[in-house]
């Protein structure tokens, strides 16, 4: 079956924070929103289908997840990134971002330091600060197209460190970190009993010519000192079902992160994210791949029509995710005037590069999941706006 990921659906007045949330967000109510992490796509018909199936059973009290929703997550795990799981490793959360709070809370403590690799996506920084814990930056290095890892600040820093938290693929970076530099991650934290926290909620979007590798499954030591955090919501749109899973193969750390989801009741979860959930991970490969081709070819046309009329414009071609990190700084605007502009004069609701923390100054992340029309229409207002300048 072909799917049409070119289709043009109107979204407003669905309660969207990607759209119904505009005005508050920019002062504007008609910007093109191209930041929050969703995307402008259908979800898919088996899932729709699905989620209708249930929902016209005319009783929707207390659930719970059996085999049906377990076993899939486990295949789906196998025979896409070679990681045999247990069912028993899997835990319910209602959200990746929920999860990594619950795992500070479970295995740290007030002051104690968390490691975080800068620019990176908003949320974390708040499960660590909230929560009385200090941020530490191992801020990336940004080195011509492509992003690295400080491992000689990374080894100081984990020194006395309680956690890191992992973004891979990274959020907005776009790196897929390679097996090198996982491993080197893995040694560092190993040595100083690191927890690591790694979040692969993008893993299932990574672009031709790339690769995730779990870090659990490095080694069976790595996966020790592992909480790994996975959802189909970024993959097949399903968001606002709020489903995941944490999938812990250390038995005490699975019993310690359990017990603050159930000292807040929050393990029974959604009842039509347990069946969209499902239904995603059974049927969902076709459209899986066919969207990634799509992601694709929005990337190498944004990336082509910069590199023609914007190539003052740096553009990060990412490995994973649907999110471009671009390079403003060429046209020397502090940051609110960069804003400002591509709101005002542009109608481009983009995620400032600030809202990422260090190193995201002069920045914006541009969200191309989206129909090649949309796009187009923003690249062209992208052009306008900076013809002059470029």
């Amino acid at each position: 079956m072909k799917y049409n990921f070119d289709k043009l659906i109107d979204r407003t007045h669905t309660s969207s924070v990607k759209y119904d949330l505009r005005q508050a967000f920019f002062e504007k109510g008609d910007v093109i929103p191209m930041w929050v992490a969703d995307m402008d796509f259908e979800t898919p018909g088996f899932i729709r289908e699905a989620v209708i199936r249930r929902a016209e059973h005319p009783v929707y009290g207390y659930t719970f997840r059996d085999t049906d929703y377990y076993q899939p997550v486990v295949a789906w795990m196998q025979s896409h990134h070679d990681w045999i799981i247990r069912r028993d490793e899997i835990i319910f959360t209602p959200g990746v971002v929920p999860a990594i709070n619950f795992a500070v809370m479970a295995f740290t403590k007030p002051g104690d330091k968390i490691i975080v690799q800068p620019p990176v996506y908003p949320p974390i920084y708040r499960a660590v600060s909230d929560h009385d814990r200090r941020l530490i930056y191992n801020q990336l290095i940004c080195q011509e197209d492509t992003y690295l890892i400080d491992f000689g600040l990374l080894e100081e820093q984990a020194k006395d460190a309680a956690m890191l938290i992992l973004c891979n693929p990274h959020n907005p970076v776009g790196r897929c970190w390679n097996s090198e530099e996982l491993e080197k991650i893995a040694q560092i934290c190993l040595e100083n009993k690191v927890l690591v926290f790694s979040d692969e909620i993008h893993a299932d979007l990574v672009m031709p010519g790339f690769s995730h590798r779990v870090f659990a499954c490095l080694s069976p030591g790595v996966a020790e000192i592992t909480i790994t955090a996975h959802a189909p919501s970024k993959t097949f749109n399903l968001a606002g079902l709020s489903t995941s899973s944490v999938i812990i193969s250390n038995p005490m750390l699975r019993a310690t992160f359990s017990q603050v989801i159930e000292k807040m009741h929050l393990g029974m979860g959604n009842l039509f994210g347990s069946v969209a959930s499902t239904a995603a991970y059974l049927f969902g490969e076709p459209w899986r791949l066919q969207l990634i081709e799509y992601l694709d070819d929005n990337i190498t046309f944004t990336e082509t029509y910069i590199r023609k009329n914007i190539p003052a414009l740096h553009m990060f071609r990412p490995e994973g995710t649907y999110m471009i990190w671009l390079d403003f700084r060429n046209f020397g605007f502090d940051d609110k005037t960069l804003k400002n502009k591509l709101i005002h004069d542009a109608g481009l609701g983009f995620n400032p590069g600030t809202d990422f923390g260090p190193g995201g100054e002069g920045f914006m992340r541009m969200n191309i999941a989206c129909p090649r029309a949309t796009l187009a229409i923003a690249l062209e207002r992208l052009w306008e706006l900076f013809s002059g300048i470029s």
